[in-house]
C-alpha cells in the first residue's frame, strides 16, 4: 500500500487529515524558504491566528521539525527531510501535480512545476518558485557553466533565495541584456551579480544601455570586450527568464503613446527577452537590445521560465505559444488561470 491510498482510508476515520497534512507541511515549508522567521510574521503571511500558531509551532516543534531561536524559527534537519520526502505526495494530494501534467500538455512543455499560492495575493509565493528554481539550477549545473538570467521582480526574489552550494561555485552568471530604464535593483546586471554573491560564483556584467539606436548598436557591438562578453552571453547552458504582460513592460521601459498604441493595436499579450507577443504567439515588436536574443535559444540550453500569479496567465499562455521553454515553473492561480485562458480561445 503507497502512502497515497494509505492516507485517503485513514481520511475516512479522520476527515481533516489530509487537512491538517497539508497545512502544516506549508507552515514548514514557508518557514524553510523564509528562514529565521518569527511567529508574528508567519502568521500574518499564511493568514493564522495567533493562537492556532503557537498551537501548531509548538506541535513542530516537539517533533523536532523545528527550532526556536531568538533571532527567529528554523527547520531542523529532520524538518528539511521531511518536506523533501513529502513532496510528491503533497503535490498529488491537492491536485498540483494533476496540475502540472495537464499544462505540459496545453502548452507543450516539457516539464511544469507548480507550487501553491498565487504570487499575486501572497508575497512568500515568489519565494517558492525561486525554491524550485534554485534546486533545479543545483541538480544541472556543473563547474565552467554559464547561466543568462534577466531582470525583473521575479528574479530579483531567485538572487534573494540562492544560497553557496558545490555545484554552484564554478558557475558564471551573466546578464541576458543591458540595462532597463527602471529600479538598478531590478536589472539584469545587478540580479547576475546577486546571484553571483549569494551562490559564491563567478559573474561578468555587461555596461551597455538595454534600447539603443541603430548606430549605437552597430558601433557598440563591434568594441571587443562586448563582443567576447556577448559570445558568452549568447551561448549559455542555462537561461532563467520571466514573462511580463506586454503593457505593463511596455509602461516600465517608458514607451511613448504612440509605442503603446501601436502595442494595444496589435493585441500584444506578453513580453520576453525584448519581443512582444499577441494571443497567438507572433510576434509583434522586437526593440533593439544588446544581450541574448530568441534566435539564440536552441536545444544544447536549458531555458527555464519562472512566472506566477493570476494576472500573468494571459502572458504566459502568449509565450509559450510562441516558444515552449525546458521548464516552466509557476504557482497554482496562475497554472488554473492559464488553463482557464487556453480553454476560453478554442
Amino acid at each position: 500500500m503507497n502512502m497515497l491510498t494509505m492516507l485517503e482510508w485513514q481520511q475516512k476515520l479522520q476527515p481533516d487529515l489530509i487537512e491538517s497534512l497539508v497545512h502544516r507541511y506549508d507552515l514548514l515549508r514557508f518557514i524553510q524558504i523564509s528562514q529565521p522567521v518569527g511567529r508574528r510574521a508567519l502568521g500574518a503571511e499564511m493568514n493564522v491566528s495567533e493562537r492556532i500558531l503557537r498551537r501548531e509551532v509548538d506541535l513542530l516543534k516537539e517533533q523536532r521539525l523545528l527550532n526556536v531561536e531568538s533571532s527567529g524559527m528554523r527547520l531542523t534537519e529532520e524538518g528539511n527531510s521531511l518536506l523533501h520526502a513529502l513532496e510528491p505526495s503533497i503535490q498529488a494530494l491537492t491536485g498540483r501535480a494533476a496540475l502540472q501534467e495537464q499544462l505540459e500538455r496545453a502548452l507543450n512543455v516539457r516539464r511544469v512545476i507548480v507550487t501553491s499560492g498565487d504570487s499575486d495575493q501572497q508575497s512568500w509565493v515568489k519565494k517558492e518558485m525561486s525554491r524550485a528554481c534554485v534546486e533545479e539550477m543545483i541538480h544541472t549545473l556543473r563547474d565552467g557553466d554559464v547561466v543568462a538570467v534577466a531582470g525583473g521582480t521575479t528574479l530579483a526574489t531567485l538572487a534573494a533565495s540562492v544560497f553557496p552550494h558545490e555545484r554552484l561555485k564554478g558557475v558564471t552568471f551573466v546578464p541576458a541584456r543591458g540595462g532597463l530604464g527602471e529600479n538598478v535593483e531590478l536589472q539584469a546586471n545587478t540580479i547576475s551579480a546577486e546571484l553571483a554573491k549569494q551562490a559564491e560564483a563567478n559573474y561578468r556584467l555587461l555596461h551597455v544601455p538595454d534600447q539603443l539606436s541603430e548606430t549605437a548598436y552597430d558601433s557598440l557591438i563591434e568594441e571587443p570586450g562586448i563582443r567576447e562578453l556577448l559570445q558568452l552571453i549568447r551561448s549559455p547552458r542555462m537561461v532563467i527568464h520571466s514573462v511580463g504582460d506586454a503593457m505593463t513592460m511596455a509602461t516600465r521601459r517608458s514607451a511613448d503613446p504612440g509605442k503603446l498604441t501601436g502595442l494595444a493595436e496589435q493585441h500584444a499579450q506578453s513580453e520576453a527577452f525584448g519581443y512582444y507577443f499577441d494571443q497567438e504567439g507572433q510576434i509583434v515588436h522586437k526593440e533593439r537590445t544588446i544581450g541574448l536574443q530568441l534566435q539564440d535559444l536552441n536545444k544544447d540550453q536549458q531555458v527555464i521560465t519562472i512566472a506566477g500569479g493570476q494576472s500573468k496567465a494571459r502572458a504566459i499562455a502568449s509565450y509559450m505559444t510562441h516558444r515552449p521553454s525546458d521548464l516552466l515553473i509557476t504557482d497554482e492561480g496562475a497554472a488554473k488561470a492559464v488553463l482557464q485562458t487556453l480553454e476560453e480561445e478554442l
